[in-house]
């Protein structure tokens, strides 16, 4: 027999029905040669201190750090039941199929189990990237040698045992070095250099102080068309930006154009602009767009997109970092877009104007990671089954796959000089050319400077535009805005961008980040859940105990470079360019060196000094 180990029963139902395992059977599905079954996540939970030892019951100093030697897990009160049963189901099978989901934490929920259960026998792996019935057919043709996924394990016993190490320890430790409170200092591997970023940025915003500037804004009239210029003031009236910061110069400029009756072109500079359709969403990008158009959050987003993926199979593999398809995929494109005029006959019109054949940038092997962008399946789907949030995000995705085969948008970027009354006038105009693929986003691009995206008249050098109205504009610098779920997942997925030390940040990747697309909506959630955050409208904003939590770590446990580099670490266990022991071994010298620090008594009469408050709480400690 062999068994087919799934991550959830609904993702057990779809690989049975193709492998014709229809026959329930205690907790399984079977068919004569095969039995499909599930898990509910992770079946096993790591150990916590007192497993190990009962001394660490308590919370002292002088225990820590605790490091085991040996990690221990134990079956989840709630999934005794089910865990039996594949205990069971793998004394009596011959091989393992591993059908989890196909990335780090799917690998580690059955690998887990596995070495909990002491199987030794053959291990293949299932890589799906859609659950319709075609995707699975192709999955179960081409299973992938169980030795080709098994470092996805060892990075994802690298990343809890990480998280076990710091939130256990730190946490302990923080929490004793504070005697101005009852409650626990919930302390993360992740989640604290997360709340780091937010407390910064409301402080930037705090400690912002505006510095007033003026624009001359210059309306002008040829023919038909107006159109908005603006007076460009001089060196010695502006700050570093070109803002004019004298109101006296402004305010004489404009009196001077005021008076003047027409401006003169000095000279114009055309050039066309090629813009290619925007790739395939990873995770990350459609939770910033989801937010951004409709205020979503994170986890709604990574829930919207899980229930297109399992329940209705209207897209591939959401929890992806990657936002391009394989060369090879885009024969499949003519039936990906069958399958979507037989689910949406609106889209005739639309489809008919597309070419298949058509190969836009999003097709490129060399950008592909463990998984390809976000994209609708071959499997035609009932939109009317579909709530509103689960169809604006589908819709979405569509959008995003139909324009790869439309053509680049084209456009004519102008922009003018002009003379008037002896100041000089700048405009810049847009003019499109090939609506191409933007059509399908009508309302839904961001056109955040309309001065610059105006259509000018055609114009000549030398020609004269007639003035019509002379604004002076009173403007103050302004702070950034505070983060919402969509641009914090955003800083989270590029924290090299906050990083000053030089070294470290040669080390670092670009994108290197905090978390991964499956953890961050968690973490968000983790904050809220800790009473670090609160959201205000769209806004989330740290609380009074998350910013005296901050003030009070040590800088190596709150910095987003720490954790940005760990990930790329953890990327590397992944891709069996680093051992676990190496990666382990690193994060035990570290931790050693922050606990010795922590609780030497010179150290800890410092931090008592420290009035902080935090309401008692009841919250896990690690993440």
């Amino acid at each position: 027999m062999q068994l087919y180990l799934c991550e959830k029963p609904s993702q057990a139902r779809d690989i049975a029905r193709v492998l014709n395992a229809t026959s329930k059977g205690n907790g399984c599905l079977q068919s004569p040669s095969v039995t499909v079954t599930w898990c509910f996540g992770h079946l096993l939970e790591m150990a916590v201190p007192e497993d190990y030892d009962p001394q660490f019951k308590q919370w002292k100093p002088e225990t820590l750090p605790i490091i085991p030697q040996q990690w221990k897990f134990k079956i989840r009160q709630d999934a005794r039941k089910q865990f039996r049963i594949i205990e069971q189901l793998l004394k009596q099978t011959n091989s393992v199929v591993i059908a989890t989901d196909a990335d780090r934490e799917g690998e580690t929920i059955a690998r887990e189990i596995l070495a909990y259960c002491r199987w030794h026998g053959p291990v293949r792996r299932l890589w799906l990237s859609a659950l319709d019935d075609v995707s699975v057919r192709h999955a179960l043709a081409n299973l992938l040698p169980g030795e080709r996924t098994f470092p996805l394990y060892l990075a994802g016993s690298g990343r809890a045992r990480a998280d076990w190490l710091v939130g256990i320890n730190m946490t302990r430790a923080c929490t004793l070095l504070n005697r101005h409170h009852s409650g626990i200092l919930s302390v993360g591997r992740v989640q604290t250099p997360t709340l780091r970023l937010i407390v910064d940025r409301d402080r930037e915003i705090s400690q912002f102080v505006p510095h007033p500037f003026w624009r001359v804004d210059v309306r002008l009239q040829e023919g038909e068309r107006t159109f908005l210029a603006q007076w460009q003031p001089d060196e010695t009236s502006c700050d570093s930006e070109g803002r004019c910061i004298r109101e006296s110069a402004a305010r004489a400029a404009a009196g001077r154009l005021a008076q003047a009756s027409a401006a003169q072109v000095q000279y114009i500079t055309i050039r066309r602009v090629k813009e290619a359709p925007p790739l395939a969403f990873a995770l990350n990008v459609l939770q910033q767009t989801c937010s951004a158009l409709w205020g979503m959050g994170a986890q709604q987003v990574l829930d919207i997109a899980q229930r297109l993926y399992e329940t209705h199979k209207a897209i591939t593999y959401p929890r992806t970092d990657c936002g391009w398809l394989p060369v090879s995929m885009h024969d499949e494109a003519p039936q990906i877009l069958t399958a979507l005029v037989t689910s949406d006959a609106s889209l005739c019109a639309m489809v008919s104007q597309l070419n298949p054949q058509h190969r836009s940038r999003i097709w490129n092997d060399g950008k592909i990671t463990a998984h390809h962008g976000i994209i609708p399946t071959r499997h035609a789907v009932d939109l009317a089954r579909m709530g509103d949030d689960e169809c604006k995000v589908y819709g979405l995705i569509r959008c995003h796959f139909l324009a790869q085969f439309l053509p680049d948008y084209e456009a004519d970027k102008t922009e003018l000089r002009l003379h008037c009354a002896g100041e000089t006038l700048a405009a810049k105009g847009t003019t499109p050319v090939i609506s191409g693929w933007r059509q399908l986003f009508i309302g839904e691009l961001d056109e955040t400077k309309p001065e610059e995206t105006q259509r000018l008249p055609v114009l000549s050098q030398g020609q004269t535009c007639r003035v019509e109205q002379v604004d002076v504009r009173a403007r103050q610098t302004q702070p950034p805005e505070h983060y919402t779920e969509g641009t914090l997942i955003a800083a989270m997925k590029n924290a090299s961008r906050f990083v000053e030390n030089k070294r470290l940040k040669q080390r670092l990747k670009e994108n290197a980040g905090i978390g991964t697309e499956a953890t961050r909506a968690g973490i968000i959630r983790t904050l809220f859940r800790r009473g670090y955050l609160e959201k205000r409208g769209r806004f989330l904003l740290a609380t009074h105990n998350a910013r005296a939590l901050i003030d009070f770590l040590p800088d190596i446990l709150k910095d987003p470079a720490t954790t940005a580099l760990q990930e790329q670490m953890l990327d590397e266990v992944a891709a069996g360019k680093m051992t676990l022991e190496q990666f382990m071994a690193q994060q035990q010298r570290t931790l050693i060196t922050l606990t010795t620090q922590l609780t030497q008594p010179h150290r800890r009469q410092d931090h008592d000094q420290t009035h902080f408050y935090v309401n008692t709480r009841k919250n896990p400690t690690r993440g």
